[in-house]
């Protein structure tokens, strides 16, 4: 391969799991993925959105993820994700209540609503207080049981992953997400050596060897970059201004604080002074009451 290929940039992925000529990959993906959520492994599926270099080379807005169907009816959705952001599990519960509610036309049943099963590979860590690298949500109530059997969200976090052995499929997918960039095709490792790893590499080798889709891959690559210092960029900002308004709060505090002090202080001050005022009064009072008494005394006796 002339160029390092990394799986994981969006139009190299949805080639990958999203053209036509690969199907037989997608299949495998899900039926590796989805292990635990289907009761017979899926045999025929068909691309909802096929990958199309064109719409990655003319349309930098092109829609990256990969929409499946199967022959009993279920949806699938596949996205991969570099960058991890505040509002990323809205948007994946969003899309997987979108395609759920795009089932119906007007006057359809309920019964005719089929699972979703929504498939999200994420390059960034999203759930930070978590240690495992899978995770899978569905609708259930805390003691497990399921409300309805439409399907769920799973979360792969690549950088959690580790494997000393590959020893499932979905291993072997997750490693070669994770660490494709760095392999070498002369020199493959054992765990690529299967019929559908060798045909991974060749979409890889594709990207590297043809210069039109070499060009198409690096400016994906450039736009993701960009995205991704834009993204970090408003973060930051966000960062900032979030401090810039607990420090705003602070002062405004600070500034309450202050004057309830001064008004406390005013308030004592007055009551002080009346207090002051009430002494002389009483003082002047008593002396008053002397002063009359002296001149009683001081009159003559009759």
């Amino acid at each position: 391969m002339k160029h390092r290929i990394d799986p994981k940039i969006d139009c190299v992925f949805k080639a990958l799991l999203g053209s036509e000529e690969n199907r037989n990959l997608l299949v495998h993906f899900l039926n590796a993925i989805l292990t635990n959520d289907l009761t017979a492994p899926i045999t025929e599926a068909e691309i909802l959105n096929p990958y199309n270099d064109k719409e990655f080379l003319d349309d930098k807005l092109s829609v990256v993820d990969v929409k499946a169907k199967d022959s009993e009816g279920r949806f699938y959705q596949i996205e991969i994700q570099l960058l991890t952001y505040r509002h990323l599990p809205e948007r994946m519960v969003y899309t997987w209540c979108d395609i759920i509610s795009q089932q119906l036309q007007s006057g359809n049943d309920y019964s005719l609503l089929k699972p979703v099963y929504s498939i999200w590979l994420l390059a960034e860590n999203l759930l930070p207080g978590e240690t495992d690298y899978a995770h899978e949500y569905k609708l259930q109530n805390r003691q497990g049981r399921t409300l309805a059997d439409l399907g769920g969200i799973h979360l792969l976090e690549l950088k959690k992953f580790t494997a000393e052995r590959i020893e499932t499929e979905e291993q072997r997918w997750l490693q070669f997400f994770k660490e494709g960039e760095q392999l070498d095709e002369s020199a493959l490792p054992d765990w690529m050596n299967t019929d559908e790893m060798r045909q991974a590499m060749k979409t890889l080798k594709l990207f590297s060897d043809k210069e039109r889709d070499y060009h198409a891959y690096q400016a994906r690559q450039n736009y993701l970059r960009e995205q991704r210092t834009i993204q970090i960029e408003r973060e930051e900002d966000l960062r900032e201004m979030e401090k810039i308004k607990l420090e705003k709060e602070h002062i405004e505090r600070e500034n309450e604080r202050i004057q309830h002090d001064m008004e406390q202080a005013q308030q004592d001050l007055q009551r002080e002074r009346l207090e002051k005022q009430a002494a002389l009064q009483e003082k002047e009072s008593a002396q008053a009451e002397i002063e009359r008494l002296k001149a009683l005394l001081a009159q003559p006796k009759q």
